[in-house]
């Protein structure tokens, strides 16, 4: 431990990997902003806690069983010479789970029925459903990102190091990213567009097509540069009629 801290190397590592993970858990931060959307403000700000700790837990549990998490990418499924891992199937259904997840709200941001509201679980089962989803996405997030971690970085206290620090940072920004979704709704529509992105990104991880994340990393910023300025104009529109 002693030698890491001395190590110019190790130190490199953890902060490229650290950057990374950060990066990588703004997928987990924007699906908890819209599934906490649709709850009372006391439940959602529990919802979330619970949802990042268990992102933490799940993503230390996973370096833990490095052998296992290793075994996951060996072929499990071949039809006609095209192999599938245990990852890759968990990737697809992660993926296809956030498209429909992230259609079904589309949908029902368009239509906004007015019956909704009594339509949707009240109470403890709609905080215990939002909980199972964070739970499911979770797990497939953590998948991703550990198998990243393990690819960039030799030691174990290293890639745990980069995992706590990326999860304080998603935990900082999550309250702030939630507050801006339900106080711009337009802003939702832009993020269930992103799970979209990102669900597809996943399936075809999953199918040995892999899109450079740096492409969708850079759609997402562009169109959330774009819908800031949105806001901003229609807050400056706001003032002048006031």
């Amino acid at each position: 431990m002693i030698e890491l801290l001395a190590s110019p190397e190790a130190w490199a590592a953890l902060v490229t990997l650290t950057a990374l993970e950060i990066v990588l858990g703004i997928d987990n931060v924007i699906f908890l902003s819209v599934l906490v959307s649709r709850i009372p403000p006391q439940q959602a700000r529990r919802a979330r806690q619970i949802g990042l700790f268990l992102a933490l837990v799940f993503r230390i549990l996973l370096l833990s069983l490095l052998v296992w998490l290793i075994g996951l990418t060996e072929p499990v499924i071949t039809v006609r010479g095209f192999a599938l891992s245990w990852r890759d199937i968990i990737l697809i259904g992660g993926g296809l789970f956030l498209i429909a997840k992230a259609t079904h709200e589309i949908h029902g941001e368009v239509e906004a029925r007015e019956g909704e509201e009594q339509a949707t679980p009240g109470g403890g089962s709609a905080f215990f459903w939002v909980i199972v989803q964070i739970i499911i996405v979770d797990m497939v997030f953590s998948l991703d990102s550990i198998i990243t971690a393990i690819g960039m970085a030799q030691d174990l206290e290293i890639m745990i190091a980069a995992v706590v620090i990326a999860c304080i940072v998603m935990y900082v920004s999550s309250g702030p990213v939630a507050r801006f979704v339900a106080e711009y709704p337009t802003t939702k529509m832009l993020a269930l567009a992103f799970l979209v992105l990102i669900g597809v990104a996943l399936v075809a991880d999953g199918f040995h097509f892999h899109i450079p994340r740096g492409y969708i990393y850079f759609a997402m910023a562009f169109a959330a540069a774009v819908e800031m300025f949105n806001v901003l104009a229609r807050r400056n529109r706001r003032k002048v009629v006031r």
